[in-house]
């Protein structure tokens, strides 16, 4: 069994900032790179940001460009996201992935079938 924590989620105004992070437990697997999504409800999961393990490759959506930086401890399994200049827009539940398969050199998974283990997700609620 492998489970992906997700904490840091809480009620914030716009502008604020908040630190979320996700760690993984249980049953060992290797990690090739681990991201984060986010859902309001009602509506699709949504790819926020990913980095590979190896060589800490990032992709953005550009709705978060500029204003969250994701980062990784190797060691621990565990990965982080940043979020600054909080919006209300940015209201939902945040999600971690972690992908055990291979990559292809320098390619960053963006997309939800392209990561294996999902955490419970963290409620952010951002208020005007």
């Amino acid at each position: 069994q492998v489970q992906l924590v997700e904490s840091g989620g809480g009620l914030v105004q716009a502008g604020g900032s908040l630190r979320l992070s996700c760690a993984a437990s249980g049953r060992t697997f290797r990690t090739y790179a681990m991201g984060w999504f986010r859902q309001a409800p009602g509506k699709e999961r949504e790819f926020v940001v990913s980095i590979t393990w190896s060589g800490g490759r990032t992709y953005y959506a550009d709705s978060v460009k500029g204003r969250f930086t994701i980062s990784r401890d190797n060691a621990k399994n565990t990965v982080f996201l940043q979020m600054n200049s909080l919006k209300p827009e940015d209201t939902a539940v945040y999600y971690c992935a972690a992908r055990a398969r291979p990559l292809y050199s320098g390619y960053v998974p963006v997309k939800s079938y392209e990561f294996d283990y999902w955490g419970q997700g963290t409620q952010v609620t951002v208020s005007s």
